[in-house]
């Protein structure tokens, strides 16, 4: 069977560990996927929505905050500041917080506070995104 060993970590909690077929992560140049024997390496993650399909063929969806994956020896890691269900989204505090961070992005602030809220808007709307995919309202 082509599956690989995947573990996804939170900064507070262990996310998933077990087989996985396929996975992809949000990274700055677009998205990255990772099939079973992939090359070793190292990926930067993005604000963004992590899906992956375990070994018996579910397919699950993530809202990832920034972080890494790396894959040595048939074996992928991903560490990210924080990980979401799609059913753990709160819709009313994602829409707040997309307008909150369009709001201060509008703002003439230093270049540290653009970037910071630059992050703010793609996590708000990556949460709205699978949210409306997965009709949580």
């Amino acid at each position: 069977m082509n599956t690989f060993g995947l573990e996804i970590y939170a900064s507070d909690k262990k996310f998933y560990a077990g087989r996985g077929k396929i996975l992809v992560v949000p990274a700055p140049d677009g998205e990255k996927a990772v099939l079973a024997h992939h090359e070793n390496m190292i990926v930067a993650i993005v604000p963004g929505t992590l899906r992956f399909e375990t070994e018996d063929g579910e397919k699950r969806e993530a809202i990832v905050s920034g972080g890494l994956a790396e894959v040595v020896n048939n074996r992928v890691k991903v560490f990210v500041h924080a990980a979401e269900r799609p059913e753990d989204i709160d819709v009313v505090r994602a829409r707040e917080a997309k307008e909150h961070a369009e709001e201060q992005l509008r703002q003439k602030n230093s270049q540290k506070e653009y970037y910071r809220n630059q992050m703010a808007l793609a996590r708000a709307m990556s949460r709205l995104s699978v949210a409306s995919r997965h009709n949580i309202k």
